[in-house]
């Protein structure tokens, strides 16, 4: 079974190193609690980003973060004292209480909101428009590795709601307008995407969104 994150965050780490390594960055990082039982060549996933752990010390891991994941997503920014969600990788016994997460980035969003409403609290980010073929209302998408559900979805902008619990134990409360978050799609969206793709060349993602809003699944 390949590897898989379920998108809950075990706990908030702290960026202890980041520093340059040819084309890449060898980062040290804080698990805390999350470290208990990691070994080299785990995955964790950091902010949504998986990582294979390099070696280990105490608590704080090292990991080799390459150009490829410098150029597509928000690693390339961290620097010593950032807070990241960490999550060990899902064993086949494990309960999965979010969604598959693979921990492979699609792209970077920019925040817009993160505030309290009358209506609960709400982020808003604006995500690269070529994701959202497979982003739509009541679906499931990871924001910094953390699982949410999507409750609106107007290209080029996103939101989802996050409750107490999420604004406590992980990095999302935090977030301010202007900051970049990593996200990864729905897995189950990317299947059907590329299906429809082999099926009707490149008029596919107009009519799976077509398709979508005469089901009534998005508007």
């Amino acid at each position: 079974m390949p590897l898989m994150f379920t998108g809950l965050v075990e706990t908030v780490g702290a960026v202890a190193s980041a520093e340059r390594a040819g084309t890449g960055v060898r980062l040290r990082v804080d698990l805390g609690r999350a470290a208990e039982g990691v070994r080299p060549g785990d995955s964790i996933a950091l902010c949504g980003v998986c990582q294979t752990v390099a070696a280990i010390q105490g608590a704080v891991a090292a990991f080799d973060a390459v150009a490829e994941t410098l150029a597509r997503t928000t690693v390339g920014s961290w620097r010593p004292g950032t807070r990241v969600n960490v999550e060990r990788s899902l064993r086949p016994a494990d309960r999965l209480g979010g969604h598959f997460v693979a921990g492979h980035v699609d792209g970077v969003a920019r925040v817009v909101e993160n505030r309290e409403r009358p209506d609960g609290w709400w982020l808003r980010a604006e995500a690269p428009p070529e994701l959202f073929p497979e982003i739509a209302p009541k679906g499931s998408i990871a924001i910094d590795g953390v699982s949410l559900t999507v409750v609106e979805a107007a290209a080029p902008v996103l939101a989802v709601t996050l409750i107490p619990t999420t604004l406590r134990e992980t990095t999302l409360g935090a977030l301010a307008p202007g900051d970049l978050v990593n996200i990864e799609t729905d897995m189950l969206a990317k299947y059907v995407r590329r299906a429809l793709a082999a099926l009707a060349g490149a008029d596919a993602d107009k009519r799976l969104l077509e398709a979508l809003a005469r089901s009534g699944f998005i508007d």
